[in-house]
């Protein structure tokens, strides 16, 4: 007879509500910021992989609770009834109508982990809409926890995570104690669909709401946003008789060679 131990471990994924990636995003008119008005609101993609690889690690017995929690509007609330749909056991909003920088978030996230004590924590290594890239880290430094970033591959072991992350040589593995923190890269894997019986069921799981000025921390921005603007549109290419007139060209026009 067989015996199946479950790992008593808890893992916290944060996620972000973003526009849909498939959305091509514009500018207000007085360029004061994205114009979110009727557009497809998501769970951003790299979060998506975050939640999926914590709800398979819970499936091969390695895990025992998936947390689900974001920082933001009330909205936000779409996106977390998703991720319980996806397969997390419970979330939490923090939620405020400030725009808060990366920061902020760690120094929320901080204290929810403080709250929630758990083992692992998986981040989406930046949002589609802002590609900060900043989070997870500051939160290690917050947390003086180890960490992880870019992972492609994580393997739980005993009292350690072992992840495997690509970098410009190949692979590079590390080994981390417990409590850690990681970040997910595109090739970890493929998130699921949620089936229309789990979004019924996502309706009954436990969802709170926690004002984010309950919780005593300085989320006050330190930067401040002065515009977003469409990129410059492309110029049509242009056919060049020789090399001396490339390198004319790429030297006096393009001024990328000297």
């Amino acid at each position: 007879m067989s015996i199946i131990y479950i790992v008593d471990m808890k893992i916290l994924v944060p996620i972000k509500r973003v526009v849909d990636y498939n959305v091509k995003v514009r500018p207000l008119s007085d360029n004061s910021n994205v114009d979110l008005n009727n557009v497809k609101m998501a769970v951003n993609p790299f979060c998506e992989i975050a939640l999926e690889e914590a709800v398979r690690l819970k499936e091969a017995g390695k895990a025992s609770e998936v947390i689900a929690v974001s920082v933001g509007k009330s909205e936000s609330q779409e996106q977390l009834r998703t991720a319980l749909a996806l397969g997390a056991d419970r979330a939490t909003l923090i939620e405020t109508d400030s725009l808060l920088e990366p920061l902020a978030i760690a120094k929320v996230l901080q204290k929810l982990v403080d709250d929630e004590k758990p083992d692992l924590i998986i981040l989406g290594k930046q949002a589609i809409d802002g590609d900060n890239n900043q989070t997870g880290q500051m939160l290690g430094a917050l947390l003086d926890y180890p960490q992880a970033t870019n992972a492609s591959e994580i393997e739980i072991e005993d009292s350690s995570v072992k992840v495997t992350r690509e970098i410009d040589g190949g692979l590079q593995t590390l080994e981390l104690s417990i409590p850690a923190i990681i970040t997910t890269d595109l090739r970890l894997n493929e998130p699921r669909y949620a089936s229309l019986p789990n979004i019924m069921k996502a309706k009954k799981k436990e969802l709170n709401v926690i004002p984010a000025n309950d919780m005593g921390i300085d989320i006050n921005s330190r930067t401040e946003l002065l515009s977003v603007e469409l990129p410059p549109s492309r110029e049509a290419g242009v056919m060049v008789e020789n090399i001396d007139e490339l390198v004319d060209k790429l030297k006096n026009e393009a001024k990328v060679i000297q």
